[in-house]
């Protein structure tokens, strides 16, 4: 079994999902008393918010490199970013660690791929929404279409992510103007959701979308459990 380095707390809450999810499944495969060899890194996610509305991500991805080069150096074989919007300095990351990086928008590219959609609507922070980093490795990596809200939506999905998915806070107002969100998508062509946000599926189910839904933090899970047990 090879073992995982998790780069963690972004936000906590996702971040315990993960442990738990990633141990859950090596379980099942392997049955008995196994769980995953993982290595944890979890961060203040203050600080890293902070790099973020500053727009400061070199020095972010300088914080996630040093963070992922101790995680090589106490045994891990492979990188996992337990958050969406980290995924802006994967590259860096993964050549400044010297350890492969299991990419979350790939684990979701892959999924959408499989089910033969060709074009979906992408929810997620601001950044992951308006900025190109991950909407191209789907577009240019499996051919996928990528439709993603207005600014004005995209500004209400990222204040439900920050201001309340992020501290656990579930509202079902935020779920109804989430689904009036989805619905506008669909309208515009979306054939399904990528949920490209890891706090987003504590908030919208598959029960609450007319489309597939892709929860991407459960794909990058099941990528991960399968390259450990490789």
């Amino acid at each position: 079994m090879k073992t995982i380095g998790l780069l963690g707390g972004m936000s906590w809450n996702s971040t315990a999902d993960y442990y738990r999810l990633i141990n859950e499944g090596v379980a099942r495969r392997l049955g008995g008393l196994h769980s995953a060899k993982i290595i944890l890194h979890s961060f203040d996610f203050d600080e890293i918010e902070q790099l973020q509305s500053g727009g400061l991500w070199a020095e972010a991805a300088v914080k996630l490199s040093e963070a992922a080069g101790s995680l090589k150096s106490a045994g891990a074989e492979f990188l996992v970013i337990a958050t969406n919007t980290m995924h802006k300095v994967a590259d860096e990351v993964e050549s400044a660690s010297g350890l492969p990086m299991l990419h979350i928008a790939e684990s979701a590219g892959e999924s959408v791929k499989k089910m033969g959609l060709k074009k979906v609507g992408l929810l997620g922070t601001r950044f992951t929404m308006s900025e190109g980093f991950y909407s191209s490795r789907l577009t240019e990596k499996f051919g996928i279409e990528v439709l993603v809200p207005d600014a004005n939506e995209q500004q209400i999905i990222n204040s439900i992510i920050y201001d309340e998915l992020c501290r656990g806070c579930i509202q079902d107002a935020s779920r109804w103007a989430c689904q009036l969100i989805i619905e506008n998508l669909v309208s515009r062509g979306a054939e399904g959701i990528v949920l490209a946000c890891t706090e987003l599926p504590l908030l919208i189910k598959q029960s609450d979308v007319m489309v597939p839904v892709f929860d991407t933090s459960r794909l990058h899970v099941t990528a991960a459990v399968a390259r450990a047990l490789a």
